[in-house]
């Protein structure tokens, strides 16, 4: 996927088995090569452990089981995308990160005209081939998993 203009709409598109999403460019920090990944016990259940980039612990939330994909090992190709939301820095395991599209407002549909209560999902964007979902990385943990992540951190010393 060629980059294209990067304004408002900017989005970062992943894969995930063969499905893609996408992250507005806005919460994405950057994207790494897959690297070894620290259990942190107590940590909520969607949590996979934490890393560390140039001393800053991040934890990783295992998107897999958000989006209720089958589980798998991480594999070497895997890429950790670097994002952020209102409270906290996180990482996330995808298969790949195909590049940064621009999503033209006409051809993003609201997720409540698709189907109520989807609560990660920001919009869908509609392409000739396909769709692909934005997530709200700001929903993707519950304040319940945001309070027992914070807990697992405090009591790592992290």
């Amino acid at each position: 996927m060629e980059p294209q203009y990067l304004g408002s709409n900017a989005l970062v598109v992943f894969t995930l088995d063969g499905g893609r999403y996408a992250l507005p460019l806005s919460s994405v920090k950057r994207v790494i090569p897959a690297i070894e990944i620290t259990p942190l016990p107590q940590a909520p259940g969607i949590t996979l452990g934490v890393i560390n980039i140039r001393r800053e612990i991040l934890p990783v939330v295992n998107i897999r089981k958000r989006f209720r994909l089958p589980e798998r090992e991480i594999d070497l190709g895997d890429q950790l995308i670097l994002g952020h939301t209102s409270r906290r820095s996180v990482a996330m395991v995808v298969d790949t990160v195909s590049g940064v599209m621009e999503a033209p407002n006409e051809r993003v549909v609201i997720p409540d005209k698709i189907a109520p209560n989807l609560r990660y999902i920001e919009g869908v964007v509609k392409l000739e081939d396909g769709i692909v979902l934005i997530h709200d990385l700001d929903k993707f943990l519950s304040l319940e998993e945001e309070q027992d992540l914070d807990a697992a951190l405090k009591s790592r010393g992290i």
